[in-house]
């Protein structure tokens, strides 16, 4: 079963969830997060990334990082102002970009199910960026990102959503990157609805914030081991049905060709591939396009042997496997730092660009895994590549924090 708990939601007044309203954390760098920010005293990212309002330089997990973090967001509480409800609810939240739309349901999910596998993932964490954020939530005492999750898909819940979504919103706004956010407060009369439908979905799926999770499990140790239970014995999140979630590729860039040149590259990956000029986009599974020297190609890698695990079969494994670590060189791309990754949300072009710039010296950019892959290979308790999946759009940070 899929728990699903009503929480008492910290959130902005409808009229300040707009400016409120913040990227997560881990997608912007803090000189990004600061030009978002600027002009903006509440953008959440001044509880999220505090160390924007701190001198340049600034180590962002020095003591006076998480001690701003505390200070912002007492401010934030009493000038946007956030709002405390009353009693605890669960929400909807739809997602629409262009034609794409996606609706979920927004509310606190089982900590003991996420130890148990009921809440499956895909990837590796890294300490460090569950240091960070575990220090970061003890020190607000709360959880201010919601994770995002994924289910197979139940008409059941599919009913319950449509009408609640045929109220009125609570939140209605355009983020700045033109992705519409709605927010409906699910009316009591159908949250048990929505707990017992939740109940007949046998497993969740991490699709993006495996970070948060993680570091809410680690701040329940703590806070357990001190204080028992309570609510941190849970994590905030939106959970969407499969067949609307959105996969994009997750793209690479490499700095350099390890004194190479691009005449011997292309002659070194044409004595192993099927080589030929093509589009920035590869057509399908198998193929991946590479931008060098001002020209796109279509590298053809062919069909991955059957015997080979779920993970191993992806693209984004064979291009590491078969391209990236024997022709260039790069080792584990969790830690080598001339490899870079892209985001599918940002293009073809600013992949073009860091090349003709010189950031980089060549570009890879891959056929998205889909939805599919991802369940099959947590279910089979796989992990996948690093970087393999980039979900868009994204939740915003701040709208309904999970206080402890």
């Amino acid at each position: 079963m899929a728990a699903l708990y009503p929480f008492r939601a910290l959130r902005p007044t409808p009229a300040a969830a707009k400016d409120v309203a913040a990227v997560p954390y881990d997608v912007v760098t803090t000189d990004e997060a600061a030009a978002l920010a600027r002009g903006n005293p509440l953008s959440f990212l001044h509880v999220s990334r505090p160390e924007i309002d701190l001198p340049a330089g600034t180590d962002p997990h020095a003591d006076a990082v998480y001690d701003k973090a505390v200070e912002n967001f007492r401010r934030l509480q009493s000038t946007a102002p956030l709002h405390l409800e009353d009693a605890p609810s669960l929400y909807v939240y739809r997602l629409r970009m262009g034609k794409h739309e996606q609706t979920g349901i927004a509310g606190c999910f089982s900590l003991d199910e996420y130890a148990r596998d009921v809440i499956r993932k895909h990837e590796r964490t890294r300490r460090d960026k569950e240091d960070d954020r575990t220090r970061h939530m003890l020190a607000i005492a709360a959880q201010t990102g919601p994770v995002f999750l994924t289910f197979r898909s139940v008409t059941r819940i599919a009913h319950i959503l449509e009408s609640v979504t045929a109220a009125a919103p609570l939140f209605d706004f355009n983020a700045p990157d033109d992705v519409r956010h709605i927010v409906w407060k699910v009316p009591a009369n159908q949250t048990r609805n929505l707990i017992d439908a939740m109940a007949a979905v046998p497993a969740l799926y991490i699709a993006d914030g495996h970070h948060r999770a993680a570091s809410a499990a680690r701040a329940r140790e703590q806070l357990g081991s001190q204080k028992g239970h309570g609510e941190w014995d849970t994590f905030v999140g939106v959970a969407f049905p499969d067949d609307q979630v959105q996969i994009l590729a997750y793209n690479r860039l490499v700095r350099d060709l390890r004194g190479s040149s691009p005449e011997a590259l292309l002659s070194q990956l044409r004595e192993r591939f099927a080589v030929a000029p093509g589009p920035p986009v590869p057509a399908q599974r198998g193929d991946v396009s590479m931008y060098l020297d001002g020209q796109w190609y279509t590298i053809g890698m062919g069909e991955a042997a059957a015997a080979l695990a779920a993970s191993e079969r992806l693209d984004v494994n064979r291009l590491q496997e078969l391209i990236l670590t024997p022709m260039l060189g790069i080792g584990d791309i969790r830690s080598d730092k001339r490899i870079d990754f892209v985001g599918g949300a940002r293009g073809t072009g600013f992949l073009e660009q860091a090349v003709s710039s010189g950031r980089a010296a060549v570009a890879f950019s891959l056929y998205p895994v889909n939805i599919d892959d991802l369940m099959s290979i947590s279910d089979e308790g796989g992990i996948m590549p690093p970087k393999s999946t980039w979900f868009e759009p994204k939740l915003r940070d701040g709208l309904l924090s999970h206080v402890f």
